[in-house]
């Protein structure tokens, strides 16, 4: 067994075929994700664990930390996010994960308050390991919409989001499929807007947005009302697998038979369904249990509501109670 810290020393013919034959798989887990996080260091601190066994690639962790604001907000926000969960090889042994697992702990202890997985595929098969490594099971959902055709699409499009697609393109709302950067930066400032006046979290900066623009991984479709751009989302793509929805957001009361958010959604499940893609991935619908009226949203678009969950690893107790405390203060009175 050999555990690899340097990206540059996974074999890339290895990684690719794991990406094709792993359950685990998601874009967030590729190399590309990896230069992401690390060409834009303002921004992101990279990561990566992989583990071989016998000489073959098993497993690899690619993540970032992240904190917010300033001198004090960013020492008690420091966090590591593993978009997508680990890539997997079905076959890995309890061993070789259970390796990877406490190696990046034990990397990113003293450098980060705790580490989450956010899952994109079903782990439950590993989750012994995860827990005897120091990793509890968090419950969260999220939205899988079959795109394998345009026709599945439909067929399980709900009744009044058809209704709201219908009557926003009647109105004259169209879609940008090939928007311009100025473009972008109009879909980028509705975007903080939402973060600052609902979502109360912070948003990545102009400079992430403008970099995804040049990739040809990513895929912005914005919504244009009257000359003007009201929505879109910004999407990442795994080739034969699946369309992931990083952002979406519409303005409120353009019109009101226009349905930015919708159309913005909308149209991002029909480039998967029109490019040979699998899923279309939601990336999240909150908690079960709790109401969250973006999972109210996501739900009528047809897709399956399946819960892959997060696993959490709080690598400093103490902090993590008080940074925890602080961002319910900032939710509820910022």
């Amino acid at each position: 067994m050999r555990i690899i810290k340097d990206i540059n020393s996974i074999p890339r013919p290895q990684w690719e075929q794991l990406l094709q034959t792993s359950s685990t798989s998601s874009f967030f887990q590729t190399r590309e994700c990896y230069d992401i996080y690390s060409d834009l260091p303002e921004v992101f601190t990279p990561f990566c664990i992989a583990v071989e066994e016998n000489g073959e690639l098993k497993g690899v962790i690619i993540g970032y930390i992240q904190k917010d604001g300033g001198r004090i907000k960013g020492w008690l926000s420091r966090r590591a996010i593993i978009n997508g969960g680990p890539l997997l090889a079905d076959d890995i042994s309890a061993e070789a994960l259970a390796a990877m697992l406490s190696e990046c702990s034990k990397s990113l202890k003293g450098r980060t308050i705790y580490i989450e997985t956010r899952n994109f595929e079903d782990f439950s098969r590993f989750r012994p390991v995860f827990e005897s490594n120091g990793f509890s099971y968090v419950p969260h959902l999220n939205f899988h919409i079959d795109t394998s055709s345009e026709e599945v699409v439909d067929q399980n499009l709900g009744k009044s989001r058809k209704r709201d697609i219908r009557t926003s393109f009647r109105e004259g709302a169209t879609i940008v499929d090939n928007p311009s950067a100025g473009q972008v930066r109009e879909f980028y400032d509705i975007l903080n807007d939402l973060y600052k006046k609902k979502v109360k979290t912070a948003l990545f900066p102009l400079s992430f947005f403008e970099y995804l623009y040049k990739q040809d991984y990513s895929r912005y479709l914005l919504v244009e009302f009257n000359g003007k751009v009201v929505g879109g989302t910004l999407c990442v793509c795994l080739p034969g697998c699946a369309v992931y929805e990083w952002f979406a957001c519409g303005m409120d009361n353009v019109n009101k038979n226009v349905y930015p958010s919708t159309l913005a959604t909308y149209a991002g499940i029909c480039h998967a369904a029109r490019n040979g893609y699998r899923y279309f991935d939601m990336m999240g619908a909150g908690a079960p249990g709790q109401e969250y009226g973006v999972r109210d949203f996501k739900a009528k678009f047809g897709g399956q509501l399946v819960e892959h969950g997060r696993y959490l690893n709080i690598l400093n107790p103490l902090l993590y109670a008080i940074g925890k405390a602080g961002v319910k203060l900032i939710k509820r009175f910022g």
